[in-house]
């Protein structure tokens, strides 16, 4: 059974800085691109960032580039987003995604439409 857990999410005041992390089960993350995805309440779902299988392609929206940063421990079946400085519109629901491409691919899907698993999500509040 493939699952992706989330954590790390939570309340932090602006400025400050979480490390979510997204924990496959069920297969191993060799094979597949991922990306963060948000979800704002009224708003639709938003790519955040994706990394290829071989890290070597990475892609972050514009609102977060500069602060945020994704990476994977293809070793622990994990993959992170560091969030820096965080905003008050960073408040989000955080989904992780996976899509199965092969090893060693530059590919970075980008869209939501684009991935056919999910994790459930984790909260994440920016505010004072």
């Amino acid at each position: 059974q493939l699952q992706l857990v989330e954590s790390g999410g939570g309340l932090v005041q602006p400025g400050g800085s979480l490390r979510l992390s997204c924990a496959a089960s069920g297969f191993s993350l060799d094979y597949y691109a991922m990306g963060w995805f948000r979800q704002a309440p009224g708003k639709e779902r938003e790519g955040v960032s994706c990394i290829s299988t071989s890290g070597e392609s990475t892609y972050f929206v514009d609102s977060v580039k500069g602060r945020f940063t994704m990476s994977r421990d293809n070793a622990k079946n994990t993959v992170y987003l560091q969030m820096n400085s965080l905003k008050p519109e960073d408040t989000a629901v955080y989904y992780c995604a996976a899509l199965r491409v092969g090893v060693f691919t530059t590919i970075c899907p980008r869209r939501a439409r684009d991935y056919n698993n999910w994790g459930q999500g984790t909260q994440v509040t920016v505010s004072s």
